[in-house]
């Protein structure tokens, strides 16, 4: 105990001691007319090399390109401070990181960036705001390219995201590659300006605790990825209000190396308050909870539990599929992955779409081990005409083992609950399904199961 607290007196002694870098004092100017980058750049600079600090953002506007993060310093943005990004190409810098992943993650621009850093933190009750509308979708595969992230960190440390506000970036909103020790804490997402407009990646990242997130996103909300033979690991995710036309919470699409050891708990989603534009998705959203392997990665103990949700098309998606897609240019991942070992529980889902639910594999490659308790979902229902459901049933014919996995992929399924296929000790305990038209299709429709 007396080693503890002179541990903590010691901490304690050394952020009071930690200096302040007030970007003004570098000659940043609360003018968005004036580029202050370099006034920034200059003071993070100085606060690392002399062991680190704060970069205080004061009270004001101020207008940046690409600033760059180094170890011990918390970036720090007092209240009504606000760094908006600028609206020209030219003012972001081109990086390359020396982490193998995925063909897209080469050069890459974003406004703010970090590489192989570690006690780093973005504090204070400040904005950043990227102004990615000014930013034009060009080719299908330019998220990063000529529209860039908001918030980039790569292979870093003891990171920690606090209580800002993030809005409007070009593509993806924040994007953790390959991090250890990640905490992201009270923030505000509002990503709904452009396309790939994701409000928070994590990606092959291990010991990651994300909590108290209100999120608006018009695609994805909270996302794992595994770009790289990298797994996911140790991560626990609470607490959040998501918001999302696609996913609100996603494991996948890019799943090369998979998923371990994730809980997920005190999730609502609910629609957006905000419904005068899309670019992907549903307008009610597309799911709630998306659990996908598809290039050759593995699932292993997931735990989702207490989500209160309100709408989304399809709002329950297991998918197990063989797409295939490498972590390097040309390469093809020839073994199918698996899942085996989800809890899912505690699920409240009101005003959903009708297209239902589902839980899939492939033929010899099934989903294993899934549990699903107390779960309630009222939809829309609609299906009382006897002859819609042949065309429903071969609609679901089509395996579409290689095709991006997304819950509406077959259209309406036809189970009113749940369509199970290629599975293996699925365990349905206390669920309850309610259509609010008419509905003639099965609560659930199993094939190939055991």
């Amino acid at each position: 105990m007396r080693k503890l607290l002179l541990t903590l007196f010691v901490g304690s002694m050394l952020q009071m001691h930690a200096a302040d870098y007030l970007v003004s004092d570098f000659g940043a100017k609360s003018d968005t007319t004036v580029l202050s980058t370099q006034a920034v750049q200059q003071a993070i600079d100085a606060c690392s090399a002399a062991g680190g600090g704060r970069v205080v953002v004061p009270t004001g506007q101020y207008k940046i390109g690409t600033i760059v993060l180094k170890s011990n310093v918390d970036l720090h943005l007092e209240h009504g401070a606000t760094l908006f990004g600028s609206t020209d190409l030219n003012d972001y810098l081109p990086v390359r990181s020396s982490y193998v992943s995925l063909r897209t993650q080469t050069t890459t621009i974003q406004l703010i960036y970090a590489d192989s850093v570690e006690n780093v933190s973005i504090s204070g009750t400040g904005t950043i705001d990227g102004r990615g509308r000014s930013f034009k979708k060009l080719s299908w595969n330019d998220e990063g390219i000529t529209r860039p992230h908001l918030l980039r960190f790569i292979q870093s440390r003891d990171i920690t995201v606090r209580d800002v506000t993030l809005k409007n970036s070009g593509c993806w909103m924040q994007h953790y590659l390959a991090c250890d020790r990640l905490l992201i804490d009270g923030i505000k997402v509002t990503n709904r300006n452009n396309y790939n407009n994701d409000a928070l990646d994590l990606d092959g990242c291990h010991e990651v605790v994300v909590r108290g997130m209100l999120a608006d996103s018009d695609d994805d909300g909270i996302t794992l990825k595994s770009t790289s033979p990298r797994l996911c690991e140790n991560i626990r995710i609470s607490d959040c209000v998501v918001s999302s036309h696609c996913n609100a919470v996603k494991l996948g699409t890019e799943t090369n190396g998979g998923f371990r050891n994730i809980s997920i708990s005190g999730i609502v989603v609910k629609p957006s308050y905000d419904q005068r534009e899309k670019f992907f998705g549903q307008w009610i959203g597309s799911s709630a909870l998306s659990l996908e392997i598809v290039d050759g990665g593995v699932m292993e103990n997931v735990s989702v539990s207490d989500m209160t949700v309100e709408g989304t098309e399809s709002p329950i998606f297991v998918r197990l599929g063989h797409r295939g897609r490498g972590y390097r240019e040309g390469q093809h991942i020839d073994q199918v992955g698996s899942i085996d070992g989800v809890s899912i529980s505690n699920i409240r889902i009101t005003k959903a779409g009708r297209y239902g639910c589902s839980i899939t594999g492939l033929p010899g490659h099934p989903v294993r081990n899934v549990s699903l308790r107390n779960i309630h979902i009222s939809h829309a229902g609609g299906f009382a005409d006897a002859k819609e459901l042949p065309a429903l049933t071969a609609a679901v014919a089509d395996e579409k083992a290689a095709e991006y996995p997304e819950s509406t992929m077959w259209g309406p399924l036809p189970a009113k609950g749940f369509f199970v296929r290629h599975a293996e000790n699925i365990a349905f305990d206390d669920i309850e399904i309610h259509t609010e038209a008419p509905d003639l299709r099965p609560e659930y429709v199993k094939e190939d199961c055991r």
